[in-house]
């Protein structure tokens, strides 16, 4: 039993939590049972526990960058109650087996309910559907479909997976990529940056293109389609038109995307290296209006761990992808929430209830209500963090943060009433 005191529920008044048996109990002025553990949250924040749509464990394959219960703690560490677990393992989550084995290991670890996503194609080969049907029936009850980090580009077969998971209210979330516009070999930002370094460009259309494509599909086929990691102010566009015209079309951002640019790879640092590139300020600006606004719904971290050997090479060779789970919340409170951009409810929004929805994910993004799953982190908001890479519950240092000061920090995560990190620890 827990109670506490003194949080900002939302950024709001301040009230005591008493959390007994998996559930908040009472919300208000509470006097602690003597057998209660009080946890001072005076100053505090309290959100509903976060959701993150797009996380990479890594697990089965390639366990020297991340496993699942590595994962879960930089996600415990960075509030998290929930993730979703990417498809591109070895071998890929396309079976219904190889989901129920992710959704174990999430068990076994303990600190985050692990989601596996499942893929669309077969290996993610783009060349025939995966076992769509079998995954949703698993004990998994997989929802979200997605050969991320490969663009499902061929427009027969993505209607046809959109057709199928209608059937039992799936999504499919797609990398946005037109590998004829933006193939294997680029690298960053198409532009004048590029241009001068002697870089491969990935332009800004090879993704708009994809999300006009999309939407138009899932208007025809009435499904659901969810845009990852939006990049580009014409993506921004189209998924705005797409929802004034009630087309079912959700979309995430990552905190990188929010507040970082293609300038960082003057210095050819392959932590800057990801997929979708950087972009110049005036994406950005708009990636930030379409999250303030809703247009985007949530921020999404697209957690990427990679093992030193896999970073460490020039640019163009080095591997796409940076971590995201620890620092996610605190872009979101430097660049959105402080400056104005956004409230903690609508923060709240964004990271935890519109992941739920989309993902289907019964008991996270709940209100911070009497009677509710008491999935919940504390946050200070005024904390001024200087980011080392060095300290990371993750295995991997690919952190672009590493150096950058941001402000709030998460004090605890509560897991069904049972914290998985308290004062500066992970409680395993």
């Amino acid at each position: 039993m827990y109670v506490v005191r003194g949080a900002k529920v939302l950024g709001g008044k301040a009230a005591d939590l008493l959390i007994e048996g998996g559930v908040i109990r009472e919300v208000g002025t509470i006097d602690a049972p003597k057998k209660a553990r009080v946890v001072d949250a005076d100053g505090l924040v309290a959100l509903p526990g976060l959701v993150d749509l797009h996380t990479h464990l890594r697990e089965p394959g390639r366990e020297d960058a991340e496993t699942v219960a590595t994962g879960s703690a930089a996600a415990a560490a960075g509030g998290f109650t929930a993730v979703l677990a990417m498809a591109n393992t070895n071998p890929v989550t396309d079976t219904a087996e190889a989901a129920d084995h992710i959704l174990d290991l999430g068990r076994r670890a303990g600190l985050v309910d692990v989601q596996p996503v499942g893929a669309v194609t077969k290996s993610l080969a783009g060349q025939e559907l995966a076992e769509l049907g079998l995954m949703a029936r698993s004990r998994a009850q997989v929802r979200v479909f997605s050969d991320d980090g490969r663009c499902v580009h061929d427009a027969r077969l993505m209607r046809r997976a959109l057709e199928y998971v209608k059937a039992f209210d799936g999504v499919i979330s797609q990398h946005s990529q037109d590998p004829r516009l933006a193939d294997g070999q680029a690298c960053c930002h198409e532009g004048e940056i590029s241009g001068r370094l002697g870089l491969p460009g990935w332009p800004a259309v090879a993704e708009d293109v994809i999300v006009a494509r999309d939407v138009m599909l899932a208007r025809h086929t009435g499904s659901r389609v969810h845009v990852a990691h939006v990049s580009t102010a014409g993506s921004v566009e189209v998924i705005r038109w797409a929802k004034a015209q009630g087309i079912a079309v959700t979309a995430e951002v990552t905190p990188h995307h929010l507040m970082l640019t293609t300038d960082l790879v003057e210095g050819y640092d392959p932590t800057f290296k990801v997929n979708p590139p950087l972009r110049p300020d005036e994406h950005v600006e708009e990636l930030r209006k379409a999250l303030a606004d809703g247009t985007i719904d949530a921020v999404a971290t697209d957690h990427a761990p990679h093992a030193r050997h896999d970073k460490e090479h020039a640019f163009a060779e080095a591997a796409f992808g940076m971590l995201g789970l620890e620092q996610a919340l605190q872009v979101v409170n430097t660049v959105m929430v402080q400056p104005g951009l956004m409230s903690w409810e609508q923060a709240a929004q964004a990271m935890s209830v519109n992941p739920a929805r989309i993902a289907r994910l019964e008991g996270h993004g709940r209100p911070l209500a009497a009677g509710e799953p008491a999935n919940l982190a504390l946050v200070d908001p005024a904390a001024s963090v200087t980011i080392d890479a060095a300290d990371s519950q993750s295995l991997s240092r690919n952190n672009p943060w590493h150096g950058r000061t941001l402000t709030g920090a998460v004090h605890a995560t509560f897991l069904r009433g049972r914290p998985t990190y308290l004062d500066g620890e992970v409680q395993q």
